[in-house]
């Protein structure tokens, strides 16, 4: 008989939800033999026969969570908070889960799950690592120590006190905005865990240079990190047709309408634009604005989509922008180069890890409505500018598929994990 997948791996992944970057590492561990087991809190099988019996509303919900497929035996799931957390915030009341307190609350989601995992990892005799995600660490990453296993911390987003560095500033530069900055509400009591994950964390993984630089305001001892930024769809096969130089030229946004993204730098651009420029955003308001209300109706707002019609749309726009202020990796930017979309961003967005600027997009300073503008427009007067950028956003993406982000995670695991 062979071993049991319980004592053949030697990695356990854990997250609340498994998007894509942590479907590709719980995929790369699994194809190499490294993976022991992946705790998560739903996962759902469109062919599994239970399926035809949720009703279709709720199915949409849950093809979220079809992202990480692995055999079924490697899987461990803790559903009933996340569950509920979801229900309750398609019926409406989102005030029983936006409480960091609230027993619903995506902070008592991860905290939850990374206790589960804490409880169980003495099951696994060969365990040599855990591989968790900020702020669903801290229990297993307590234990780990006490068991000799090596701890390896994901940190998608980066550090949280150049976040709150980030949002005082930019709440006393646009006050107007301030209600949309959530990194101000974060209690004393979670930046303290955050903390303490990364002081137990033996390797830290993380997905652009610029989340690696934001590390440097940690007050405890350094760190080894690893850079792997995140990989991307294929490109569309067939050229874009892009508008005509009589037309005003389609800019696009997609991601959370909060003053972290650096949301009110790009509505300020597009005025100054005037009718050369259209804007189309998709994302959810983040907090209380009017500013971003009046915004969004001066705009086209989409609140959410599907993700098949979010790479749609990006078909039907000349030019992404995403003016972040606070990422860690935008992947949004790489979804829009496999969609032939020039990019505009920043440097705190893991752009300059795979944008070439002035090539397949620019990177532009943050707060800088002029920088914004005056690209857009250098690619509005210059169409041939454009087609060209579009092609070169193509072949862009096409070196920098997942495989590849799978890969480099699937050999620094396996050589943190021989070196510990």
């Amino acid at each position: 008989m062979g071993v049991s997948p319980v004592q053949e791996g030697r990695v356990i992944v854990s997250h609340p939800t498994g998007n894509a970057n942590v479907s590709a590492v719980v995929s790369s561990l699994q194809d190499e033999g490294l993976l022991a087991a992946f705790y998560t809190c739903l996962m759902w099988r469109a062919k599994s026969p239970l399926a035809r019996l949720i009703p279709g509303s709720m199915r949409a919900m849950l093809e979220r969570r079809a992202r990480v497929q692995i055999p079924l035996e490697l899987v461990h799931m803790r559903p009933f908070r996340e569950l509920v957390r979801s229900l309750l915030i398609r019926a409406g009341k989102k005030r029983f889960v936006s409480a960091e307190l609230s027993y619903f609350s995506i902070d008592n989601v991860y905290r939850d799950l990374d206790r589960y995992v804490a409880r169980n990892l003495q099951r696994y005799s060969h365990l040599q690592a855990v591989y968790a995600y900020e702020d669903g660490a801290l229990h297993q990453f307590r234990i780990a120590h006490q068991l000799g296993i090596h701890c390896i911390y994901d940190l998608p987003i980066g550090y949280w006190r150049a976040n709150r560095e980030i949002s005082i500033t930019e709440a006393e530069l646009q006050p107007a905005w301030k209600g949309t900055l959530n990194a101000l509400g974060n209690s004393p009591e979670k930046c303290a865990r955050k903390d303490e994950e990364i002081a137990l964390a033996d390797t830290i993984f993380v997905a652009s240079s610029y989340t690696r630089s934001t590390l440097k305001l940690y007050p405890g001892d350094e760190k080894k990190v690893v850079v792997i930024p995140y990989g991307t769809p294929s490109p569309i096969r067939i050229a874009r047709e892009i508008t005509k130089k009589t037309d005003p030229i389609r800019v696009l946004y997609v991601g959370s309408l909060t003053q972290r993204k650096g949301i009110s730098y790009l509505f300020e651009a597009i005025r100054q634009l005037g009718s050369a420029a259209t804007l189309t955003v998709v994302g959810r308001k983040v907090g209380s604005s009017e500013a971003l209300d009046k915004a969004c109706n001066a705009h086209r707002w989409i609140e959410s989509l599907p993700h098949s019609e979010i790479l749609a749309q990006m078909r039907q726009h000349d030019v992404f922008v995403f003016p972040s202020l606070f990422e860690g990796f935008g992947l949004v930017i790489g979804e829009a180069l496999s969609q032939g979309m020039p990019v505009i961003t920043t440097p705190n967005t893991g752009g300059p890890d795979i944008l070439r600027d002035g090539t397949d997009g620019f990177i532009v300073p943050i707060r800088d409505a002029e920088a914004i503008a005056a690209r857009l427009l250098e690619l509005h007067d210059d169409r041939a500018l454009l087609q060209q950028m579009s092609d070169a956003a193509r072949e862009r993406a096409g070196q920098l598929d997942w495989q590849g982000y799978r890969a480099r995670t699937a050999e620094m695991v396996s050589k943190v994990i021989g070196a510990s």
